[in-house]
């Protein structure tokens, strides 16, 4: 009998990829739809056809009781949450609502379904609802040794980092109290072709497949010297499968080991298309953080020796990969307008 997994964020970049994976895997998968009429859900319906949706809200406790009732899930995977950073300082209850709280929301509806009322419960028992928590390497903010790993203290700098950190602590603390299988993948940045147009490589992605193709000249940056550890989110769907499969649940950090500035993508980027990006690229003060997250590293040594999980795609390939995907896509809509205005004569 196959598999039974619910995704939250099931139509953002990691939700889309793991559905893929998990998919591939002979696994059912469900993802949480809140209901209403969503282009993204029909884009990801479209490319995942197998998917199936159910009816549920981070932010109404009844519903994602609901909903993992009815889909009586053998994992579940919350990758639900406002993730643009810069964001959580305009909306910050809002964020703290979604990122924090929707995450005790979703440990009380699986703690409810499953029965479970104490430490007595033990994580490997038949039947267990496994549990895996999006936690992010922004919980680091400060940080206080570098690379960090799964023994490094967090210090957040940032109202997204805050709420991320209430998260994975109370992901910990369901395991040790109610004997639950949850386990936090504290993952590092991880881009592709489906990451939002907000983030910053994308952000560069689309800029130079629209300046390569003329229809735009300049692109707008923050700090150029923000440094991050960059993967490829494909790679880091298989680890959060990977923590699930474990014997006993625990907390893994997934990165690449490698840092690269936002400078140091945008070179890449523009050489893709043959550009010099300081030709281009105009530094804004307005679209530099209040307090700024320097320097992310991960030491992923602890999920290599347990998981046996590796990133498989180098920084410069990964920037490559989004700018050809963009410029396919800027390609197409410039051929469609230009069709248009033919026709239009």
């Amino acid at each position: 009998m196959s598999k039974r997994a619910l995704i939250t964020g099931i139509t953002g970049q990691d939700g889309s990829y793991l559905a893929e994976h998990l998919l591939s895997q002979g696994y059912q998968v469900w993802g949480l739809n809140r209901g209403q009429a969503n282009p993204r859900k029909d884009r990801v319906s479209r490319l995942i056809p197998d998917l199936q949706f159910v009816h549920g809200d981070l932010m109404d406790q009844a519903s994602l009781v609901a909903a993992v009732d009815l889909v009586q899930p053998d994992e579940v995977y919350n990758l639900g949450a406002i993730s643009f950073v810069p964001m959580s300082w305009q909306q910050a209850e809002l964020v703290t609502e979604v990122n924090g709280t929707g995450v005790l929301r979703m440990l009380e509806a699986i703690r409810m379904v499953s029965g479970l009322s104490g430490s007595s419960a033990r994580a490997d028992r038949p039947g267990q609802i496994r549990f895996y928590q999006a936690s992010s390497s922004e919980m680091f903010g400060k940080v206080v040794e570098s690379p960090q790993n799964e023994r490094t203290s967090f210090h957040p700098r940032s109202p997204y980092g805050v709420a991320k950190t209430y998260g994975h602590y109370i992901t910990q603390n369901y395991r040790e109290s109610f004997g639950m299988y949850g386990v936090s993948g504290i993952l590092f940045n991880h881009e592709s072709p489906r990451r939002g147009a907000e983030f910053v490589t994308r952000k560069i992605s689309l800029a130079v497949a629209q300046i390569k193709l003329g229809l735009q000249d300049k692109l707008m940056l923050g700090n150029l010297d923000a440094v991050r550890d960059w993967g490829f989110a494909g790679d880091y769907v298989r680890a959060m499968h990977l923590m699930l499969q474990q014997d006993e649940p625990g907390d893994y950090v997934i990165g690449t080991g490698q840092m690269h500035s936002v400078r140091e993508a945008a070179r890449i980027a523009f050489e893709c298309v043959g550009l010099d990006w300081e030709e281009h690229v105009v530094v804004d003060p307005a679209l530099v953080r209040p307090a700024e997250v320097e320097t992310l590293c991960a030491d992923h040594g602890n999920a290599s020796e347990r998981l046996g999980w590796e990133p498989s795609v180098e920084f410069p390939e990964l920037m490559r990969m989004m700018v050809e995907s963009d410029l396919r896509q800027a390609g197409r809509e410039r051929e469609y307008g230009e069709l248009l205005s033919a026709a239009s004569w």
